[in-house]
């Protein structure tokens, strides 16, 4: 790949994740849906601050179906920042974005705070299917978690 085009990729991606966001927090499942590949594998085991094996999703349908009611009543604020882009082929790709969250459950939500303010990093790998990036993976690490 040239320069040109290996920048031309990493804009993609870069807005690419601002979709990620976007749809995240706008609560809209099937924008959020389409930024992944199908076989999507979403680790989330240590997102919580408690290693959870259950928050690890194989398929991009089967994670969405299961974060959308989790979410439903929350307000969700999500950032991404600085991200470390890496460009592996004309259809692979990695990254990394520092990322910050904040999230306010509302009444009849399930989640066990009443407030959560996070920071980490998102760990991606990225695919280029049919002519558009989509991401495959995806991990959080958190730095820290406060919560009330």
């Amino acid at each position: 790949m040239t320069n040109i085009e290996q920048l031309v990729a990493i804009e993609a991606i870069r807005a690419l994740k601002a979709r990620y966001f976007r749809a995240l927090d706008s609560k809209d499942w099937q924008a959020f849906e389409a930024v992944f590949a199908p076989d999507l594998v979403a680790d989330f085991r240590a997102a919580t601050g408690v290693y959870d094996d259950t928050l690890l999703t194989h398929g991009a349908a089967a994670y969405v179906a299961g974060l959308a009611p989790v979410l439903e009543q929350v307000v969700t604020v999500h950032h991404g920042h600085t991200p470390e882009i890496t460009i592996e082929s004309p259809t692979t790709a990695a990254g990394v974005w520092a990322m910050e969250d904040k999230l306010w459950p509302g009444p009849g939500s399930a989640l066990p705070f009443a407030w959560l303010h996070g920071y980490g990093h998102y760990h991606e790998r990225y695919v280029k299917l049919d002519g558009h990036w989509h991401i495959q993976a995806i991990r959080l690490s958190r730095l820290r978690v406060d919560r009330g």
